[in-house]
């Protein structure tokens, strides 16, 4: 039988590109007012452009929050200083806000409580505290075994690709990088698992001249050689699959890239979703995460369904697996729950459904409870979702996220087996 083979591709971005800076400058925003009041309602969007930063959206809290503050350090952190950061000024740049109330229709939904529900454990009816969802929609979570935090390769590599360019700016290894950046890799694949690293690709803003060498054929040498010895080899050098001799590797294809960030490009929130989840190898619902608080399950659901999927695949129930919950705005309960295995299941898909069901409660408040999402920015020293802005939202390593635990697999597992001796 003939081998299927095919390639997949995924890209992410550094925290200097306009979109990032912009959910980096949302989310900001959101942790300042979670940190004072952990019952603020936040829909914080930005708007980035030469000389400017706009915020507006709705924002109901007991606090007051210095936004342009909160505008300028985020932007100065990222590493926009002037020209020297490549244009754009936290200093300087005009900082504009537009903010209202959150609407009493929605504020209406969100707030229902005191909801009777029957009891999982004996049917008898309860009065149990249920927040209404922020707004109707459908979100994805999903995993798969290919990567040690369960994520598709892809994604997982050009993030560590993007972080890395940022770091070694960061740390001055190459001081003559500015903040913008992409980075993309592509995978192929065969008969569905990953083989080889067909394609890497990174473009980095920088300096017009790399000491005292202003020839831009010369100074793209540079770049690449740089690049490939000190971010890619590095990135690398932890990975199982590794470039070959095949690999093509395409640094700065544009052949110039001086002016970007802001000043090249307008910036958005929520521009970046395929960035922020698994790199286009699983669907997505639509919805930004970045600015919203937690009520807004575009956000909370999102991430609880990334742990139903990451704890069925750590449990060996399944090597890939996709989740889909759609909610109604003011509705407690999820609307639908699917699991898709993709036919790679120890078990039906059906049976796994019935296990998310029985163990995993996706209401709102209870997500909102179990991952403390209200509480996690003044835990973290009033930074926690400005920090997963960039470089995804899903299987990080290098922040301590609770929707990325498998402390469910246990359990599980033993409900499986159960099932397996049933069937």
């Amino acid at each position: 039988m003939t081998s299927k083979r095919f390639l997949f591709t995924s890209e992410s971005v550094t925290e200097g590109h306009p979109d990032k800076v912009c959910d980096q400058i949302s989310d900001a925003i959101l942790d300042e007012f979670l940190s004072k009041d952990k019952s603020s309602r936040v829909a914080a969007e930005t708007t980035v452009t030469t000389g400017m930063a706009l915020v507006c959206g709705e924002i109901t809290s007991d606090c007051y929050v210095d936004i342009p503050s909160v505008v300028r350090n985020t932007i100065k952190n990222i590493g926009y200083i002037g020209e020297e950061g490549g244009g754009f000024d936290y200093k300087t740049c005009a900082v504009l806000t537009s903010i209202d109330e959150q609407s009493t229709d929605i504020a209406g939904g969100v707030n229902k409580a005191f909801e009777a529900r029957s009891n999982n454990a004996d049917t008898a009816k309860t009065e149990t505290e249920n927040v209404g969802a922020g707004d109707q929609g459908i979100m994805f979570g999903f995993a798969c075994d290919e990567t040690p935090e369960l994520m598709p390769l892809p994604i997982s590599l050009a993030h560590k690709l993007a972080f890395r360019l940022t770091q070694v700016r960061k740390e001055g290894i190459l001081n003559y990088l500015r903040p913008d950046g992409k980075s993309q890799v592509t995978v192929e694949y065969v008969d569905g698992k990953p083989s080889r690293i067909d394609t890497i690709v990174i473009s980095t803003q920088h300096d017009p001249e790399i000491n005292g060498v202003s020839d831009n054929e010369k100074v793209q040498n540079i770049i690449k050689n740089d690049l490939i010895e000190l971010v890619i080899n590095h990135v690398f050098a932890k990975e199982s699959i590794k470039p070959d001799s095949e690999t093509k590797y395409l640094i700065n294809p544009s052949g110039r890239f001086v002016i970007g960030g802001p000043q090249g490009d307008a910036g958005l929130t929520g521009r970046k979703i395929i960035v922020d989840t698994y790199g286009g190898y699983s669907r997505h619902g639509g919805g930004a995460f970045s600015g919203k608080d937690p009520t807004k399950v575009d956000r909370s659901a999102a991430y609880a369904a990334r742990y139903v999927a990451k704890n069925i695949v750590a449990a060996g129930l399944a090597e890939k697996c996709e989740v889909e919950l759609g909610y109604a705005i003011g509705v407690a309960e999820p609307v639908s729950i699917m699991v898709d295995t993709f036919g790679t299941g120890r078990i039906s898909d059906d049976e796994i459904s019935d296990l998310v069901q029985k163990n995993f409660d996706l209401r709102p408040a209870a997500i909102i409870s179990q991952f403390d999402l209200r509480g996690l920015p003044a835990k973290n020293g009033g930074k926690f979702y400005q920090k997963l802005a960039a470089y995804g939202h899903m299987g990080r390593t290098d922040i301590d996220v609770p929707w990325e635990k498998t402390d469910k697999v246990n359990l599980l597992k033993e409900q499986a087996g159960q099932c397996c001796a049933n069937a």
